[in-house]
């Protein structure tokens, strides 16, 4: 493919910018910065940036009507209204893994909220293994973890005919495969999609476009790859102007646009002086 034309949209320095969320209901596109515990709003419109800070770092943030969102936050899950900025906090994990926080997570096709927990590094670049797990929030407020023994849960979406999950084990370098469950949520059958080679970073955030493809953040990469779920090949990468490239979502008129959030935390002064858009959110 042609190289596409890359616009930084959002030109403030995020520590660690994650989750993208298109709103098509107000035309926002919705991120985190994990680390500083912030839950952003960008409007195309204005090109300003609403913020909401909450007191833990912030995993990720999904939608859940219009002006309010569910958020996982720290080991707790909540519904964080943006008009009062309050979250009502509706259930918490993993109380025996203090170390533990939520990752990435997104809403499924039936309404239930999916999301991840990980843990903290020991050691920069060093995790406790099999320290994640991956938990559903259904209607009723009640949780289900699905999938547990996990290294860094991380991007997730569906195929098109819902069928079908994708998740990403960042610890692994791995994309997985699972039979989904789409009336009770359930997930089965894992089997290996994707490795990544060595020397393209570590896979994180993920999204399906609508011809049913995997596009993939390669965080210490700096590429976007797309691939094919039904060969399990490469099929494009698109190169992006800073290293630690985090996630990535399909928004705008008609979702012809490529969101993609970056992070500056773990880059050196020298790095940060070679890569000035560090932390910045791109269009594709």
């Amino acid at each position: 493919m042609a190289s596409p034309r890359i616009e930084a949209i959002v030109r403030q320095r995020h520590r660690m910018g994650e989750s993208p969320v298109w709103e098509e209901g107000t035309g926002q596109l919705l991120f985190v910065d994990i680390t500083a515990g912030l839950v952003c709003r960008w409007s195309p419109l204005t090109g300003e940036v609403q913020t909401v800070g909450l007191r833990n770092r912030v995993g990720c943030v999904a939608l859940r009507q219009k002006g309010a969102y569910v958020v996982a936050a720290g080991t707790r899950l909540g519904f964080l209204d943006w008009e009062t900025q309050q979250v009502q906090w509706v259930a918490w994990l993993d109380r025996d893994k203090p170390h533990n926080r939520f990752n990435d997570g997104k809403v499924d096709p039936a309404g239930r909220f999916v999301a991840g927990t990980m843990p903290e590094p020991s050691a920069p670049g060093v995790w406790e293994r099999g320290q994640g797990s991956l938990y559903t929030l259904y209607a009723d407020h009640s949780v289900v973890r699905h999938l547990h023994g996990l290294g860094i849960p991380n991007g997730l979406d569906w195929s098109l005919d819902h069928s079908t999950f994708y998740h990403v084990d960042s610890l692994d370098y791995s994309v997985h495969v699972y039979d989904y469950d789409v009336q009770t949520g359930k997930i089965a059958n894992p089997r290996l999609l994707y490795q990544l080679p060595q020397g393209q970073g570590m896979p994180d955030g993920m999204c399906v476009d609508v011809a049913g493809k995997l596009w993939v953040a390669c965080i210490d990469g700096g590429r976007v790859i797309r691939l094919d779920p039904e060969t399990g090949s490469q099929l494009c990468m698109v190169e992006m102007p800073v290293s630690r490239v985090t996630s990535c979502c399909f928004g705008g008129t008609d979702y012809a646009d490529l969101y993609v959030t970056s992070a500056a935390d773990s880059l050196s002064p020298e790095q940060l002086l070679q890569e000035p858009q560090a932390g910045y959110v791109f269009k594709v």
